[in-house]
């Protein structure tokens, strides 16, 4: 997926019980080689000792330690540098405008780090995580740096990076086209994504009875004879690729 780059991205997990303690990979071990045994667990109210072996990366705690400080609901982080969302970062304005179905899932979900100040440390662990501190956002563009993504679990957080770096993706080579961009009507985005978040089954479109954006079940698709899911062939697809409804 193009995301790794050795040693360099550090993702953690809170884990039940006080609310303080979390899961986080150590420092200067290469991602192919981490095994559930090498995770470290950490105290966000506990400075770790840095001079050990098995010590964290410095800035990974400032960073981490801090959201998981500050934003309870941030049970999983995940801090990457992927090239399609760190380019979006280098751009003077790294507004990611809703163009596509990928991008208006994030419209007004994210939030951009316009101070970078080098290596995370405390002070920009404490300002990144007083940025989160709204459920609303789960993105932060680090502006100069690259991503950071929050979520409910491994699952949750995963979807969230790998379809925000497709979103960026489309946008920065629409952005080499030098074409003017299609960019959706703030209703329109605003209606896509409240539909997204409610994880309603169904495609967001026009509603033939209010002539409104909704949520139209599959069953109500209309434009010739309505897909029946419920088929047997399609079911085993499903299996096959792990997506059994």
């Amino acid at each position: 997926m193009e995301m790794h780059e050795g040693i360099a991205n550090h993702f953690s997990l809170r884990i039940k019980g006080d609310g303080n303690s979390f899961l986080m990979n150590q420092n200067k071990q290469h991602f192919s080689r981490i095994r559930a045994s090498d995770l470290l667990l950490l105290d966000t109210n506990v400075s770790p000792k840095m001079n050990l072996s098995d010590s964290p990366d410095p800035t990974a705690w400032s960073l981490h330690g801090a959201v998981h400080r500050h934003c309870p609901h941030a049970i999983c982080i995940m801090h990457v540098h992927p090239i399609y969302s760190t380019v979006l970062a280098t751009l003077a304005d790294s507004r990611l405008p809703p163009i596509d179905q990928r991008s208006v899932m994030f419209y007004k979900r994210y939030v951009i780090d316009e101070e970078y100040g080098g290596l995370a440390f405390k002070n920009e662990g404490e300002r990144c995580a007083s940025q989160l501190s709204d459920q609303k956002f789960n993105v932060m563009i680090m502006g100069n740096h690259g991503l950071l993504v929050i979520g409910e679990d491994v699952a949750d957080t995963f979807n969230r990076l790998y379809y925000f770096e497709l979103a960026a993706e489309t946008y920065i080579k629409a952005l080499w086209t030098g074409k003017p961009l299609r960019v959706m009507p703030d209703r329109i985005a605003e209606k896509a994504v409240s539909y997204a978040l409610t994880k309603t089954s169904g495609v967001a479109a026009i509603s033939d009875e209010s002539n409104q954006i909704e949520c139209i079940d599959f069953e109500k698709i209309k434009g010739g004879k309505p897909f029946d899911y419920k088929q047997q062939w399609f079911n085993d697809m499903l299996i096959k690729i792990g997506q059994k409804r």
